[in-house]
């Protein structure tokens, strides 16, 4: 029975391995497919990630203090116009490449090239080298400055072109205010990885401005003294200032100088007792000289009054005047002159009207001197008397005595501290004068 069943089943399904085959090849298919297809889907996600990736990689922040300059495919993109600070997107690496330079930090250099050489232990103490005998300037391993030497110190034998020196310590404070020219015209190392990029510009560029100021400093100094040099703390800094601004203008550098100071400055210490005791007297000579103008403005003021200071004070007398303006010291004289002019046109006034008023009193009496000679010379004479007898504090009257021996007149000296002398005195008239 079980038999006839297989048979019949047999009869019924004779390709039923093959059928099964099939089947199963279908599902086999069908899972590659799906599998396929999720991975399709995966990887477009994958991609559009990296897409979005790859796009957003392209944000950049600028800082407040910096400049961004865009490259693409090493050209410099949007000349003349920097990106400021803030965020911008430029097409991703390696299409774009942004370089962030640094134009709102000012950098300081100290400039040691025309010190002397110190020692580790000298730089820490901050004290002068000592002076050690026989030992003078050492020219292979000393910094050192020349300065011209002094108006008409020329020396026999010397046409005037010797020099001085001088040590000096300086400071350099700049910043980058041009990125493009910068970029251009200043070599950059290259920035490793971990490297600030503002570090690497300052030790890329701090040789160049190194051997830029030197320069500058030696071009300048040469126009100054050994003294200017000491005592100068603006004049000089401001020429090393210019000359440098323009080195680096010249080579389209966008560097802006901000400021040049001149820390230090010092004659040779072998010669250091005999260059203050030489500005000291320099001190002295220049304080006694501005002692002498000063008192002569004064003494000149004070005599002739502002238009005379103004007329002659690079005079030394009145005849080098021109005869206008001898005319307008005349007419504007001040001070202590003018009184005396003053007075003086007083006295002479004075003594005209006296001299007038003698004339015409006389004139008067000439008719009754000639009428009564000797009475008219008495009352003059009386007169005369009464005038002195009213100014005097004390009056003696010594009549004549008869007799050969005359008189004997005895006067105490040592007056009554109680009598006062008269205050006023009477008048005096014409005749008296």
């Amino acid at each position: 029975m079980v038999e006839q069943n297989n048979e019949d089943k047999k009869d019924l399904n004779p390709e039923s391995p093959e059928v099964f085959a099939g089947e199963e090849l279908d599902a086999a298919s069908k899972s590659l497919s799906e599998a396929l297809r999720i991975s399709f889907v995966i990887l477009k996600v994958i991609m559009i990630g990296l897409i979005i990736a790859f796009l957003a990689s392209g944000f950049e922040k600028v800082d407040s203090d910096e400049q961004a300059i865009v490259l693409r495919f090493g050209k410099i993109q949007g000349e003349g116009e920097p990106l400021g600070p803030g965020a911008h997107w430029i097409l991703p690496y390696p299409i774009d490449e942004i370089i962030k330079i640094p134009v709102e930090r000012k950098v300081n250099l100290a400039i040691n090239s025309f010190w002397y050489f110190q020692t580790q232990e000298d730089m820490l103490s901050e004290a002068r080298r000592p002076v050690r005998p026989g030992m003078g300037l050492r020219p292979l391993i000393d910094g050192y400055c020349l300065t011209r030497s002094e108006d008409g110190a020329e020396t026999a034998g010397s046409d005037g072109s010797d020099y001085n020196i001088v040590h000096t310590k300086w400071q350099l404070t700049y910043q980058i205010d041009d990125p493009e020219r910068f970029f251009t015209s200043i070599d950059v190392n290259e920035v490793k990885p971990g490297d600030v990029y503002f570090n690497v510009i300052t030790e890329s560029v701090t040789p160049l401005l190194e051997n830029m100021f030197e320069d500058a400093v030696v071009s300048a100094m040469v126009h100054y003294t050994i003294d200017e040099a000491i005592s100068s703390r603006d004049r000089i800094p401001k020429h090393v200032e210019r000359l440098l601004q323009e080195k680096l203008d010249k080579i389209e550098s966008g560097i802006r100088v901000e400021s040049v100071q001149l820390t230090r400055s010092e004659p040779p210490p072998h010669t250091r007792d005999a260059f203050e005791a030489s500005i000291k007297a320099s001190n002295t000579s220049q304080g006694e000289i501005t002692k002498a103008k000063t008192d002569a403005e004064t003494i000149l003021n004070e005599a002739g009054g502002p238009v005379a200071f103004a007329l002659l004070k690079d005079k030394k007398s009145i005849s080098e005047l021109s005869e206008q303006e001898q005319e307008l010291l005349w007419s504007d004289l001040g001070g202590t002159a003018r009184k005396r002019m003053a007075d003086a046109r007083a006295y002479q006034t004075r003594v005209v009207e006296t001299a007038k008023a003698n004339a015409d009193y006389l004139q008067r009496l000439l008719p009754e001197y000639r009428q009564r000679p000797e009475l008219v010379v008495q009352r003059i004479y009386l007169d005369a008397m009464e005038q002195i007898f009213t100014n005097a504090d004390e009056i003696f009257v010594v009549q004549p005595a008869g007799g050969a021996k005359g008189a004997e007149l005895r006067i105490l000296l040592n007056r009554d501290p109680l009598l006062k002398p008269k205050k006023g005195g009477g008048q005096t008239t014409p005749a008296d004068q």
